[in-house]
């Protein structure tokens, strides 16, 4: 069928041989040019073609026209189908919509239940509390008569019991008493001395870092720090030192120490340092740390 439309839908000259042949015959007729057997039977044999070809375009002229009508048919028959279709779907909405409503009435018939039994319970609980109000009242009443009874007598006896304790108290104490006091006071006194007369003093001390300067850069270090090393001091000690250069080929002198701080101080160290004019320029304290 693929085949039959595609020939029904070119535009093809059939009848092409059938006027070149009309044509011929027409020339030799009018130059007077007889036709012998073989072109008879040949003109026939040609009339025969003609004929199967009309009668195939006839043919494919009623494939081309039932092709139509069947193309017609689809189509009236696709919007039925959708009409079908669509009719189908609101059906079956209308049905969701119908058994959500059911199902909507259910749940509001169950609240409706839920909210009157919920008020029938409050009903009663108003009812139970006003009697338990009732009954209350009263024995609030006698309970505070029997206690506003007996609340006098204690107060009257504990103001007596108190008078009875002042009686009883000594404002004056008895010399024996206060002898034995500053006995015991005095012991006491006197272990707390001994306690600290036997633990060790604590020593305070410290780190010192001095810079000794020298006058210029030919003056001997060495001898420098032979002079400082010299002095001798109860709470001084000596440390480490080393050379650190100024600038201009200058150094100085920077040594450590450890002194007590209530045997040596600062003032003296530099004092008795610079009093080696001939080597040291001056003296400064470079880092103090207390140890």
């Amino acid at each position: 069928m693929s085949g039959l439309q595609g020939l029904a839908q070119e535009n093809i000259w059939f009848d092409k041989s059938t006027y070149d042949e009309a044509e011929r015959h027409f020339y030799e007729g009018t130059n007077g040019i007889p036709q012998t057997s073989q072109e008879r039977d040949a003109s026939a044999i040609l009339q025969d073609i003609a004929k199967a070809r009309q009668n195939i375009q006839q043919s494919l002229a009623g494939v081309k026209t039932a092709l139509q009508g069947s193309k017609g048919h689809a189509r009236a028959q696709k919007p039925r189908e959708r009409k079908t279709s669509q009719n189908a779907s609101k059906s079956e909405d209308q049905s969701e919509l119908v058994s959500r409503l059911k199902s909507l009435e259910l749940d509001n018939k169950n609240l409706h239940k839920v909210v009157d039994d919920l008020r029938a319970v409050l009903s009663k609980l108003e009812s139970r509390m006003a009697v338990l109000e009732k009954s209350q009242a009263p024995a609030s009443k006698t309970v505070t008569v029997t206690k506003a009874a007996p609340v006098q007598k204690p107060k009257v006896e504990e103001h007596n019991g108190a008078d009875d304790d002042d009686d009883d108290i000594d404002l004056f104490g008895s010399d024996e008493e206060d002898e034995e006091a500053e006995r015991i006071k005095a012991e006491r006194v006197k272990e707390y001395a001994q306690r600290k007369a036997k633990k060790p003093a604590l020593i305070a001390k410290s780190s010192i870092l001095l810079d000794v300067k020298p006058w210029d850069d030919e003056t001997d270090m060495s001898k420098l720090e032979e002079c400082v090393r010299s002095i001798q001091m109860d709470g001084l000690l000596w440390g480490a030192s080393k050379l650190v250069p100024v600038g201009y080929g200058i150094e100085k002198l920077q040594i450590s120490c450890v002194v007590e701080d209530d045997k040596v101080g600062t003032d003296i160290l530099e004092e008795e340092i610079t009093k080696f004019e001939d080597y040291v320029q001056s003296v400064d304290i470079a880092a103090f740390n207390k140890i």
